[in-house]
């Protein structure tokens, strides 16, 4: 009985690290990536998010419960597995190892994140291109956010390729294996999007 509820308990981690968190992880890279084209295209994007009907429970059923949920789990995943780094070295191992890692650094910048943004809009603060500005005028958050952006990309593109073998899309070594360039190309492409988006905001 314990066995398969924890059996229900990784698909559904798995399956929200896709659906819906991983759709709207992209969604707000999109969004963010508008500050490459100017001040006034972000804050259009921005204030478009913001005005979607509905936006309180959308955001409550489709973003912060599965997040919550995808990150308690994923503390327990990270702090219960056994990690075979040193033991045996396969590339495969490191991105086990990395994969938890980044999870965890993940939740601590979505954590701040979301402080210094949803929180402080809570309280009145515009969310808008100054304010973005305001953060990564500073060094260190500038260093924090690069850090936390490319966690969270490296973390949801090889969470890509768990979720395609735990749920028996690649069962063959040579499916794993493309899928394993297909989801590093993913990595890459939205590191790409976020890092930019990242000094659009650093005058």
């Amino acid at each position: 009985m314990a066995g398969n509820r924890e059996f229900f308990y990784r698909r559904l981690h798995s399956l929200l690290g896709v659906i819906p968190v991983g759709i709207f992880l992209i969604q707000h890279l999109v969004v963010n990536h508008f500050a490459t084209k100017s001040p006034e295209a972000f804050n259009s994007a921005a204030h478009f998010m913001e005005s979607l009907p509905f936006r309180y429970v959308l955001e409550a059923f489709i973003i912060f419960i599965p997040i919550l949920f995808h990150a308690i789990y994923g503390l327990y995943i990270a702090f219960t597995a056994r990690n075979n780094v040193g033991r045996y070295g396969y590339f495969r191992n490191w991105m086990f190892y990395l994969q938890r890692a980044t999870g965890v650094i993940t939740l601590i910048f979505v954590v701040w994140h979301v402080w210094e943004t949803r929180i402080a809009a809570a309280f009145g603060a515009e969310v808008n291109y100054d304010m973005m500005a305001n953060i990564l005028a500073s060094p260190f958050m500038l260093v924090f956010y690069l850090v936390g952006v490319i966690s969270t990309t490296f973390h949801f593109a090889n969470g890509l390729w768990s979720f395609a073998v735990s749920w028996g899309i690649t069962v063959s070594p040579r499916s794993q294996q493309i899928s394993t360039f297909v989801t590093l190309g993913i990595f890459v492409v939205l590191t790409i999007i976020g890092v930019r988006s990242i000094f659009a905001f650093v005058g």
